[in-house]
């Protein structure tokens, strides 16, 4: 064999290697997914079997689990969450991403790293002067209460504005010359080139709020508002309804798979446009 067909061996068998570790990683992390629906389907007595097929398939779990809990509800509720949160951070990242970004001004470095700065302060710093403050308004128990607190992300903020930083300098100064407005620019030119990175971005954030479970635990104390608080009800002192548990841990997950499938594109193309700069 000459050296060519040699260093061709040589690296056809890395690619497979690598695809042969790549597929016993995938099935790593799709196996527990599959094992919380495969659990939600057996019968109530094979609750704790160990096969691998769910047979015969049963839907008790999740009559069991709507007849116990407003599941649609909690569903709603979260869903409510997380689209609030999510499009009220992606909003305020927006606005000072691109005032970061598009504008100059006196001690700017010093606000960026400051407002930056923030997300390096933990949650635990920050619930109680959330909660006193959310108990004078009156906002406990609500789902008002657990959304206006995380309005705000300095997470959005860094990677919008490094989205921004590499945005072209000639199109913001040709927006100007022809007579736009900053509040314009930002939503007829900006915007429609930053859609993979919002779409990305925003599915980050509305995952983030969707599976959040220690604010609205402390918001909503007596409350099966949503699906985080509401798999608590199957979680007892003398065992966890497991059955009920799954089902609703499934259904749970169905609008984050229906979110990624419907903005993969995008949030592909954010990071192939990241991974060009």
């Amino acid at each position: 064999m000459t050296t060519d067909e040699v260093a061709g061996e040589s690296s056809r068998g890395r690619r497979l290697g690598g695809h042969v570790v790549l597929g016993v990683l995938s099935l790593a992390c799709v196996f527990p997914i599959y094992w919380l629906y495969a659990t939600s389907l057996r019968a109530p007595q094979d609750v704790y079997s160990l096969s691998v097929l769910p047979w015969p398939l049963s839907t008790a779990s999740y009559t069991e689990a709507f007849a116990k809990n407003d599941v649609l509800g909690m569903l709603f509720n979260t869903g409510v969450i997380a689209v609030l949160s999510a499009l009220g951070q992606l909003l305020v990242a927006l606005l000072a991403a691109y005032a970061f970004a598009a504008w100059r001004f006196p001690l700017q470095r010093l606000l960026y790293l400051m407002f930056v700065g923030t997300w390096l302060v933990p949650f635990q710093a920050t619930m109680l002067p959330n909660y006193v403050l959310l108990s004078r308004l009156g906002l406990l128990e609500t789902l008002a209460g657990v959304i206006i607190p995380t309005l705000c992300s300095a997470l959005g903020v860094l990677l919008l504005r490094e989205h921004l930083n590499g945005f072209p300098k000639e199109l913001l100064d040709a927006a100007r010359m022809d007579g736009r407005s900053s509040w314009s620019t930002l939503w007829t030119v900006v915007v429609p080139a930053l859609r993979p990175a919002l779409a990305a971005l925003g599915i980050l954030l509305a995952i983030s709020a969707w599976n959040e479970y220690f604010w609205p635990a402390m918001v909503l104390q007596r409350s099966n508002a949503v699906v985080q608080l509401g798999l608590r009800s199957f979680m007892g002192t003398e065992g966890n309804d497991w059955g009920p548990l799954m089902a609703t841990a499934g259904l749970a997950c169905l609008p984050v798979f229906v979110l990624y499938l419907v903005l993969q594109r995008h949030i592909v193309n954010a990071f192939v446009r990241s991974g060009l700069k």
